[in-house]
């Protein structure tokens, strides 16, 4: 009983950590931009939270803001039976007086939010001039000049102090300016001139396309006041309201002229990562897979207007890229952009696997100079494969980006890794194919005169000139897997140890026939469309193969790459 008794609570004390888990808290704020007046909302966000959870203590935000109100929200979504929970606290703040204004760390539930900070600038004396008026526009442009391709942000509000109805808010015509919303309306209340206004802020991310003075028509509001005492207002009787914003120039700059023929990128923030490199404890053995991630991401640039990532080449390693991951999201006014490109880096041979240096220039637009952005060069010791060694293959269906080899094909372990498994599978389908088609060539025939059906069909090893005929033969289609075994069979006739098309490119010395090997791989792995002339093909190999001379060194070209652009 007693042993009971202590196992009970021991399972109690091991579970009392994970029931008390501190739920996974964010802070944000509407915006980081007001004016001395304009209210700004705090939402504090827990996921995984119920809702008896109370507001936490808000007193360190007396020094700077006055607090107007608070509001709690929760929300419960269940996807695929999993259920999700997520408690909003909103706090709606004035800023007491102009400058950086901290909103320091607070405790919620366990959890510790980051702190954020709060640009407060003095009101617009123009803005206040219009404070008479019961609806007015504003608009502004952040900044007032750029570059070409740079992002910039315009911004509407329109402030009210009466009921508003039917109302809606144009956006401007803009020639020579490629313009989209950025988020949702924003809504918050400001003073100005010791009046109180309802404003509906909505922003635009503006993309000049030439270089010169731009400007932007005014921005107008159609709609209708309703005064509340008003008995008419009852049977939607109103006052029209049309208001303007007042127009505004923008003043956009060309590229430097000695920036070169690199991707132009005005960014205001731009990072190159590449994750998933080994520690020191784990180094990596041959044919094991090294599983590199590439990311880049910009502030101020959309996705569509990144360079496509890949994977400088690898002296001792084949790369496999996988299916790039792309997109954009917001961070307040600035649409953020992002590219992802996973590599899968196999090591051909026990050693020093160096990765070279991957660098890309940008244009810093807030420091206005060029900056650089960097993935150092990186070594791994390569460890010899357990067991047997053999040939590593590529994944199924993935294209390969070769590395430099030497003359000597070098054999690797086979991993046992899941690709590899579906290689072999593959392979035992095709050699039992290959085995039931000799069979039924060699079975008895009695059909054909002169033969008796007691003299078995004799079967002769085919030449080196038959396999090259076969492959000219082959080229006339546009069947690419069947032009790429009947090369790799010729190739064998004469080099035994040849085992694929890569070995098969090592060991020429001709950079045309080393070139129509890199396009039967691309148009066999890549999904490329196909070679319309197949002349060059079979102009290649019609006087047979150029073999590289053992002692020519290891000046080795690699196969070009599947992606267009060098990070370089």
């Amino acid at each position: 009983m007693t042993q009971r008794f202590f196992r009970g609570w021991l399972l109690l004390l091991l579970l009392v950590p994970a029931m008390v888990r501190a739920a996974d808290v964010q802070a944000t704020l509407d915006r980081s931009r007001v004016q001395l007046g304009e209210t700004v909302t705090l939402n504090l966000r827990l996921a995984g939270a119920g809702s008896n959870i109370s507001m936490p203590d808000l007193s360190v935000l007396n020094q700077d803001f006055e607090i107007l109100g608070t509001s709690q929200n929760s929300s419960l979504s269940i996807v695929n039976g999993s259920a999700t929970s997520e408690l909003t606290f909103s706090v709606a703040l004035r800023p007491k007086h102009v400058g950086v204004l901290q909103i320091p760390a607070l405790d919620i539930n366990g959890g510790r939010t980051a702190p954020l900070q709060v640009q407060v600038s003095a009101a617009d004396p123009a803005a206040a001039a219009a404070t008479h008026k019961d609806v007015f526009v504003e608009a502004q442009v952040e900044p007032g000049h750029g570059y070409v391709g740079q992002q910039l942000s315009y911004v509407l509000r329109l402030f009210y102090a009466v009921n508003l109805s039917n109302g809606s808010l144009d956006q401007p015509a803009v020639n020579g300016v490629e313009m989209s919303q950025v988020g949702g309306d924003v809504t918050y209340t400001a003073q100005r001139d010791g009046r109180t206004y309802e404003v509906r802020e909505r922003r635009f991310a503006l993309i000049p396309q030439h270089a010169g003075h731009i400007g932007i028509d005014a921005a107008s509001f159609q709609g209708e006041a309703v005064d509340p005492n008003d008995p008419n207002s009852f049977f939607g009787a109103g006052t029209p309201v049309s208001v303007s914003a007042p127009p505004v120039a923008i003043d956009v700059k060309p590229a430097p002229a000695d920036w070169g023929s690199s991707a132009w990128l005005p960014a205001r923030q731009l990072t190159l990562t590449l994750d998933g490199w080994p520690g020191a404890n784990e180094p990596p053995r041959v044919g094991q897979p090294l599983n590199l991630t590439m990311n880049l991401q910009a502030t101020g640039l959309a996705y569509d207007s990144l360079p496509a990532l890949s994977f400088p080449p690898v002296d001792g390693a084949t790369v496999y890229p996988d299916k790039p991951a792309m997109g954009n999201h917001v961070d307040g006014p600035w649409i953020v952009g992002r590219r992802q490109q996973s590599f899968a880096v196999v090591p051909e041979r026990a050693g020093t696997l160096s990765i070279p240096a991957t660098t890309l220039k940008w244009w810093n637009v807030q420091a206005d100079r060029m900056e650089t952005a960097q993935i150092p060069a990186r070594s791994v010791t390569v460890l010899p494969a357990v067991g047997g060694a053999s040939q590593p293959s590529a994944p199924a269906g993935v294209p390969s980006v070769r590395a430099a080899a030497g003359p000597t094909a070098v054999s690797v372990a086979a991993r046992a890794t899941p690709w590899l498994w579906i290689a072999i599978g593959s392979l035992g389908l095709w050699l039992l194919s290959m085995l039931v088609w000799l069979l039924w060539r060699r079975r008895p025939s009695s059909s054909k005169p002169g033969r008796s059906a007691r003299q078995p069909r004799t079967s002769e090893p085919r030449s080196a000139r038959q396999l090259q005929r076969d492959f000219l033969d082959s080229v006339r289609g546009d069947d690419t897997t069947a032009q790429a075994r009947s090369l790799l069979a010729w190739a064998r006739a004469e080099r035994p140890a040849i085992h694929n098309l890569g070995q098969l490119s090592a060991a020429l010395g001709d950079e045309q026939q080393r070139a129509v090997i890199a396009l039967l791989e691309q148009h066999r792995y890549a999904a490329a469309p196909a070679v319309g002339d197949r002349s060059q093909f079979a102009g290649a190999f019609k006087q047979g193969f150029a073999w590289r001379v053992a002692d020519a060194g290891d000046d080795n070209p690699d196969l070009p790459p599947l992606y267009p652009f060098k990070l370089r």
